[in-house]
C-alpha cells in the first residue's frame, strides 16, 4: 500500500513537469515530506468544458469519498485502491471511469518488519524505507467530490495500488502505480479505457531507488528534507 509520501516540488515545477496549467482549485499546500491521509496535496486532473480540455493542476484531500457517501469519514479508509478491484468497487468504479489522476511525489514510504532472532518475544522495530525515482513520480490516482449539506464541495482522491514485486516486495507487498508520461493523457482522459490498468507501471525495482530512512517519519508532526536522507542501517 502507499500510506505516506513526500512531495515537494513548486507550483512552477509542476506546470512544467505535467504540462499543466494552475487551475481554480490549486493551493499551495507547500512542500510536505510527511503526507499523511486527510491532508492536502496537489493532484493533476484533466478538466473539459464546452469547447476545451485542459490539464490542471488542482489540491485535493488524500482519502476519496465518494459522492453518494453520508459521511466524509470514509475517505479515512479509502486512501488506496486495488487496481485488481477498482473497476467493480462501488466507492471507486465510477471514478475509475470519469474521475482519473495523477499524483505528484517525491517518492513514497514503507516499514519493512525484521524477522529477528529465533526465540525473541518481540519482532525489532519496524524500518522506513523511503522509495524515488531521480526525476520525482506521478502515481495513479483517482478523485471525486463530494457535496456536504450545507452546499460546500469537497474534492479528495485515492491511489492506486497492485502487488509488489522482487526486492521491494520484500519491503511490502503493495506498490503503488506509475503514469509514465507517454500515456498520461489517456489516463486522463474522461474516455472508456479497459486497458487502462495493462499501460500503468508498477513501482517495483529497475523503476525506483530504495534506501533506509530515520524513524523519525513514523511521527507524522516531523516534517522536512531530512526524513528521506539515506541512513546506515545497524550491521550492514
Amino acid at each position: 500500500m502507499c500510506g505516506r509520501y513526500a512531495t515537494s516540488r513548486t507550483p512552477a515545477t509542476l506546470v512544467d513537469d505535467f504540462e499543466a496549467d494552475l487551475g481554480d482549485l490549486f493551493e499551495d499546500t507547500g512542500a510536505d515530506y510527511n503526507l499523511a491521509p486527510t491532508k492536502l496535496a496537489p493532484l493533476v486532473v484533466q478538466r473539459t468544458g464546452e469547447d476545451t480540455v485542459r490539464r490542471e493542476l488542482v489540491t485535493a484531500k488524500w482519502g476519496l469519498v465518494p459522492s453518494w457517501a453520508k459521511d466524509p469519514s470514509i475517505g479515512n479508509r479509502l486512501i488506496n485502491a486495488r487496481s485488481e478491484t477498482v473497476a467493480e468497487k462501488p466507492s471507486f468504479r465510477k471514478a475509475f471511469a470519469k474521475r482519473r489522476a495523477i499524483v505528484p511525489a517525491d517518492g513514497f514510504y514503507e516499514w519493512y518488519q525484521p524477522e529477528g532472532e529465533p526465540g525473541a518475544k518481540r519482532k525489532p522495530p519496524k524500518q522506513p524505507f523511503f522509495m524515488s525515482a531521480e526525476s520525482g513520480l506521478g502515481l495513479a490516482g483517482l478523485y471525486e467530490f463530494w457535496k456536504d449539506p450545507e452546499g460546500a464541495w469537497l474534492l479528495t482522491y485515492t491511489i492506486l495500488t497492485t502487488s509488489a514485486e522482487g526486492e521491494d516486495g520484500r519491503i511490502h507487498d503493495r506498490a503503488p502505480l506509475i503514469v509514465e508520461p507517454d500515456v498520461a493523457s489517456r489516463w486522463l482522459a474522461a474516455e472508456p479505457w479497459p486497458e487502462a490498468l495493462d499501460h500503468l507501471v508498477p513501482a517495483t525495482p529497475g523503476v525506483l531507488r530504495t534506501w533506509p530512512v530515520s524513524t523519525e517519519v513514523n511521527n507524522v508532526r516531523n516534517n522536512g528534507p531530512e526524513l528521506v536522507e539515506p541512513i546506515p542501517i545497524e550491521g550492514e
